[in-house]
């Protein structure tokens, strides 16, 4: 039978092939410089706004990974109020979304401080306020007791996809990697995050949520080699659009006696796709910061901020009176007030496909 990786005696001694993931390693060095110069330039309620969309975005693409959908606007108003970042709009945002946005912002905002057991057990609780993953009761803020296994498959035809490592070495392990994750400083940072995401997904420390943690690791790690709290890019996003090649590298790589190229290159090719998806984010909020820079004597009530800034951020579906009045909590009377107004004013314009139902769009700049 095949052994895991943590079963070798080589273990955690890391090996790749230089030569392999050189190319790739370079284009995402050369784009991160370049993302990073191009943001630094961009005025400050611009680079607010491109931070507030990528970090609310790495949430909840985060969650999504695990099959958890949590709801936009409650994580834009959770990350806004700690950044303190004021816009119009803002939610309430249930215990469980505040917990997986503290422990992300305290990642990517604070990345030159260490991740000690504490600190890494404070994430893990305010991942599952409740105690509970779902219906089921788990060990918060603690290394797990129990033995870890990931399967699929109907009951009495379980296929196990991995074991992690038994329970009473988690501890050991664990001193292992925090030691090397704080004080080992001789390897580049965008490395060192591919290392300690594959390294934190083998030992699967918790009960749950250990891939979101591991992808916090990676986050803090990133912010480390950009040296900035500023954050442009989601590797969440692009992990999730790979999701079925992520999984299938980790359970490839896990059997390996040490060599772990094959995820290096995934990770830092998959790094490189979230990075160049990143400059269409930036040309959307470029566009919305010249909207607003357009219309900033334009007279508009807050319903209508409201619905522009929903429109500006990429609004799902048709635009219908109805909807403005549902989204905007006003008579559908009031609604199609703002409407007109709109379209005097010369931002929004009736779309030309017809149709029983009129929907309306915004006029680009």
């Amino acid at each position: 039978m095949a052994k895991y990786i943590y079963q070798y005696s080589s273990w955690p001694n890391f090996t790749w092939n230089e030569g392999d993931i050189q190319i790739i390693f370079g284009k995402v060095r050369h784009l991160q410089g370049k993302l990073l110069g191009t943001m630094n330039s961009l005025g400050f309620s611009v680079k607010e706004e491109a931070m507030l969309s990528t970090l609310t975005l790495d949430v909840l693409k985060s969650s999504e990974i695990e099959g958890e959908k949590l709801n936009y606007e409650q994580v834009r108003s959770s990350i806004a109020r700690i950044l303190g970042i004021d816009y119009a709009g803002m939610v309430y945002s249930d215990r469980d979304v505040e917990g997986v946005v503290e422990m992300m912002l305290d990642a990517t905002q604070n990345y030159d401080k260490a991740l000690d057991e504490e600190r890494l057990f404070s994430w893990h609780a305010s991942l599952f306020p409740t105690g509970r993953s779902g219906m089921q009761k788990i060990e918060t803020g603690d290394y797990r007791t129990g033995e870890m296994q990931v399967v699929s498959g109907p009951m009495g035809k379980e296929q196990i996809h991995f074991q992690a490592p038994s329970a009473d070495i988690v501890k050991g392990e664990m001193n292992i990697f925090l030691e090397w994750l704080n004080n080992y400083n001789n390897i580049d940072p965008v490395i060192k995050s591919a290392l300690a995401h594959f390294w934190f997904i083998i030992i699967h420390p918790f009960d749950d949520g250990n891939g979101r943690i591991a992808r916090a690791i990676s986050d803090m790690l990133l912010a480390k080699s950009d040296e900035s709290t500023l954050r442009f890019f989601s590797l969440s996003s692009q992990i999730l659009v790979e999701r079925k090649l992520y999984y299938k590298i980790l359970q490839k790589v896990q059997y390996s006696d040490g060599d772990i190229t094959e995820w290096l290159d995934w990770y830092l090719n998959c790094l490189y796709n979230a990075l160049e998806a990143t400059e269409e984010t930036t040309i959307k909020v470029l566009y919305k910061s010249e909207f607003w820079d357009k219309h900033k004597e334009t007279v508009l009530n807050n319903r209508q901020r409201l619905m522009l800034n929903k429109l500006l951020d990429g609004f799902d579906g048709k635009l219908k009176s109805s909807k403005w009045a549902k989204i905007a909590k006003c008579s559908p009377d009031s609604a199609l007030r703002d409407i007109k107004d709109l379209i005097e004013k010369g931002i929004l314009k009736q779309e030309k496909s017809g149709g029983r139902s009129t929907n309306y769009e915004l006029i680009n700049l």
